[in-house]
């Protein structure tokens, strides 16, 4: 892999991470996470992992769906979004870093926002 495509993926892997912590902050704030388990820049199509208090959650299928329609619109690279939960859920994604670590990073690492750059809510 060349330098400019390990780049390329590293900036578009930062995208996804500051897209899910935008439009998606209750995934931490419920005890959950969620990670990147596969990047397929040429292909468009991105796997998310969402694990911890995702696994189980009854309104998980419900941010599974916010997470797949909104992320398409907002990041033209992205064309598929593949995305659930289960307790293995990201056990080789990195959310954020650049991949093959083993075990999932929170993808929500406790960052705070000084509210310039507030998305849209997720509807819950």
């Amino acid at each position: 892999m060349s330098t400019d495509t390990s780049d390329a993926d590293n900036d578009l892997r930062e995208r996804i991470t500051n897209f899910l912590r935008r439009n998606f902050p209750q995934i931490q704030m419920h005890g959950g996470n969620a990670a990147i388990s596969h990047l397929d820049r040429e292909s468009g199509e991105v796997q998310i992992q969402l694990g911890g208090a995702c696994s189980g959650c009854g309104i998980s299928p419900m941010t599974i769906q916010a997470i797949k329609s909104r992320m398409v619109k907002e990041i033209p690279e992205i064309e598929t979004v593949h995305a659930d939960t289960g307790m293995g859920a990201g056990a080789d994604g990195d959310l954020g870093g650049t991949g093959g670590g083993s075990g999932m990073s929170p993808s929500f690492p406790g960052e705070t926002t000084d509210g310039d750059d507030e998305g849209p809510q997720a509807p819950f």
